[in-house]
């Protein structure tokens, strides 16, 4: 048996964005077959087919995955695990991110091997010598919020599960 990762978005919530419940929503993908199909295929069926926005569809899928077994909390479509965190910090996203990039830096000794400041939700990425990387990204903290942001940071192509626990970043310091 896979565990399951709990879920951080509640049934109500879910409702609301979709319509469905998660309940609901695994039943309609059973009757699809959809324990048959892709991550890809999942999530583009529930946009096709259910009007899914992006992103709930992607949050579907991985929970739906979790459930029958196809994919284990934390794990990548490639194999590999991802660990993260994320807070909600003051500051408008472009601070955020310089703010979060020093951090990381710091803590590094070296600097991102790629920033996207042009994005909806900028990111800086990190590849380490281990093979593993670092990504925060930073979106806005929500509707009615002002100068703050939400900044996430995750640790990439980790080998295994079980490296999960000691791996899940800090981020105190935000």
């Amino acid at each position: 048996m896979v565990a399951v990762s709990p879920s951080t978005i509640s049934d109500t919530k879910l409702m609301a964005a979709t319509g469905k419940t998660r309940g609901e929503w695994h039943a309609l993908l059973d009757a699809e077959n959809a324990p048959t199909w892709s991550h890809t295929q999942i999530a583009a069926w529930l946009h096709r087919e259910h009007r899914v926005d992006g992103w709930w569809a992607q949050g579907i899928t991985v929970g739906y995955e979790q459930a029958r077994g196809m994919r284990l909390p934390g794990q990548q479509p490639d194999g590999t695990f991802a660990a993260g965190i994320s807070r909600t910090v003051d500051g408008d996203r472009q601070t955020t991110l310089d703010r979060a990039v020093s951090l990381i830096n710091d803590h590094l000794d070296t600097g991102p091997d790629s920033v996207s400041r042009d994005a909806k939700h900028p990111t800086a990425r990190w590849r380490l010598a281990d093979g593993t990387g670092m990504l925060v990204t930073v979106s806005p903290a929500g509707i009615g919020t002002v100068n703050r942001s939400r900044v996430a940071l995750t640790r990439l192509r980790l080998a295994g599960q079980s490296r999960l626990p000691r791996q899940k970043p800090n981020s105190r310091r935000f």
